[in-house]
């Protein structure tokens, strides 16, 4: 009798935990979902983000918020975030900086990216184009290497700041090919390009929208650009793979990741329905391509494992950029 009452106890908990997710599913959203996003207002990622926001607040019955918290290098937006209720409330959308590098450029940053996220889908990768002053003597990446290697550290390359995703592949490129190129930050791409342009710096990775209009125009020359395809912006700029170097990967990605503990089927939700909405052929012709992003959208599984796999590439390439902020 006692055996029959423990199975008939145990059974009933079974059934009440099982019916605890329907009924949290059934009960969400019953209020505005927040998105924080580390970047100014009018941005490009920015103006991408409230373009998802708005169809997935149609679809899910309440607006979604986006709050945008720049600064840090990330920092105070993930920090934000990771500090947030996990209650299927609150979102962060961010670049590989938040996830993959600010724990290798910092000697210490308030939030921890895997204790204190919970992965739910990659959104979008964008692509470096590697370009070099409209005079440079070479015309593909191949003679761009010989070139280098025969004047070692002689050339320089640009970026908009040491530790951001230009620098690490400029100083990653570098690396694997044997290159000696000086580093020269500027405080944004614009003025970078500027100086690209003028002859006064050698080289950079760029992404390929803030370069693409300067490209036809002979005002920099272009020689390969990151990806699996060529550009909507830049057709005629092959990829590194198709000019012999198919390993090569210069890209940077947006996710989005919610505060630990977040429920596992609103995760799986979002990213499925985000997934739908930047697949979209509408949504890549009118926000993806023109800025050189490809849609990604996975799960949170594979969103996770991806993740374990670029914070490891992301602690060697901020090692061999030498790259630490304070």
């Amino acid at each position: 009798m006692e055996i029959s009452r423990r199975l008939w106890l145990a059974a009933l908990a079974a059934a009440a935990v099982a019916c605890a997710g329907p009924s949290l599913a059934q009960g969400y959203p019953s209020k505005p979902i927040r998105i924080v996003v580390p970047y100014a207002a009018g941005g490009p990622a920015d103006v991408m983000v409230r373009a998802i926001a708005q169809k997935l607040g149609d679809g899910w019955g309440q607006p979604f918020i986006v709050d945008n918290r720049p600064g840090a290098n990330e920092i105070i937006a993930a920090d934000l975030v990771a500090k947030s209720a996990p209650d299927g409330y609150t979102f962060l959308v961010a670049s590989d900086g938040a996830y993959s590098l600010n724990q290798n450029l910092y000697p210490k940053i308030p939030y921890d990216p895997v204790r204190d996220f919970e992965p739910v889908a990659k959104l979008a990768v964008g692509n470096l184009m590697l370009v070099t002053r409209p005079d440079f003597p070479a015309t593909n990446v191949k003679e761009f290497i010989d070139y280098v290697k025969q004047n070692p550290g002689k050339l320089n390359y640009g970026s908009i700041g040491a530790g951001g995703v230009n620098h690490l592949a400029s100083a990653w490129f570098n690396n694997i090919n044997g290159l000696q190129m000086e580093h020269v930050a500027f405080k944004g791409l614009p003025a970078a390009v500027q100086e690209l342009m003028a002859g006064r710096i050698d080289a950079m990775f760029a992404v390929t929208g803030g370069v693409a209009p300067f490209i036809e125009s002979n005002k920099v020359k272009a020689l390969a650009v990151s990806g699996k395809s060529r550009q909507p912006a830049a057709p005629n700029v092959p990829t590194f793979a198709e000019v012999g170097y198919p390993t090569f990967d210069a890209s940077y990605y947006f996710g989005v990741v919610a505060p630990k503990g977040t429920p596992p089927e609103i995760a799986e939700r979002f990213a499925r329905d985000m997934g739908k909405v930047i697949n979209a052929p509408e949504f890549k012709t009118r926000y993806l391509q023109p800025l050189g992003f490809e849609a990604a959208g996975d799960t949170p599984a594979q969103f996770a494992a991806f993740l374990k796999g670029d914070r490891e590439l992301g602690a060697q390439k901020v090692k061999v950029s030498g790259a630490k902020l304070d």
